[in-house]
């Protein structure tokens, strides 16, 4: 399921054409999607410059063409019995602020095309590293050749590229096996329904569980 299904799907059941979603989640993904219904379109670009916090899982040793476990796998490694503090030295290079090579499976165009239509053909094209930031970090689990972590960063952030490269500077590669978002801005899932509720819940129910433009302020102290 993509991002743009579940909007479909939120269109179908609140009989609203003009809905849009905040920050695409890749299809491995799981979390909060922010939708915007109506008048709340306005703020579409305000709600997604926010931070976003994300828990991840990081698989060592095989380097993929996607950075995550849908792609083919380019490079295999044996892992070393790292220790956590090496681990955590590592995701320590890629802590306040930084830049990132946008993945070729991504959204951002090239001369109009969307890069991952380009990487469908085989093509790739340089990319230029876009500054980005991760306010923090925490490693939650280490069973080698896994690594599960917590991550606050900045939009634009790409998780993908960011396990690609914690695994590059432990030498041995690695991929992004599991991706769920937390966390954007000050929206947590803590309200959120799930897809199978979107499907079936009615009109006046999902209206009931929109959060008003009068509150968004509220929450951002506007």
């Amino acid at each position: 399921m993509t991002s743009h299904d579940v909007v479909a799907i939120a269109r179908r059941q609140l009989g609203i054409k003009k809905i849009g979603h905040c920050g695409t989640l890749d299809p491995m993904a799981t979390g909060l999607l922010m939708l915007v219904v109506g008048r709340a379109t306005k703020i579409q670009d305000l709600l997604m410059a926010e931070d976003k916090e994300y828990v991840g899982t990081i698989t060592l040793g095989s380097v993929t063409s996607t950075q995550d476990k849908e792609g083919e796998v380019l490079e295999e490694q044996p892992v070393p019995d790292l220790s956590r503090e090496e681990i955590e030295a590592a995701f320590e290079k890629f802590t306040g602020d930084f830049e990132q090579i946008p993945p070729m499976v991504s959204a951002i165009k090239k001369d109009g095309v969307p890069l991952y239509k380009l990487a469908r053909k085989g093509k790739e094209v340089k990319r230029d590293p876009r500054p980005v930031y991760v306010t923090s970090h925490e490693i939650t689990r280490v069973e080698l050749p896994e690594v599960d972590f917590k991550v606050d960063c900045s939009k634009g952030f790409y998780v993908r590229t960011y396990a690609h490269d914690i695994g590059a500077a432990l030498g041995c590669g690695g991929h992004l096996s599991a991706l769920r978002r937390n966390r954007s801005g000050k929206f947590t899932l803590d309200r959120a329904i799930t897809v199978p509720e979107l499907k079936v819940a009615p009109a006046a129910e999902l209206q009931k569980a929109l959060i008003s433009l009068a509150e968004i302020s509220l929450m951002r102290g506007a």
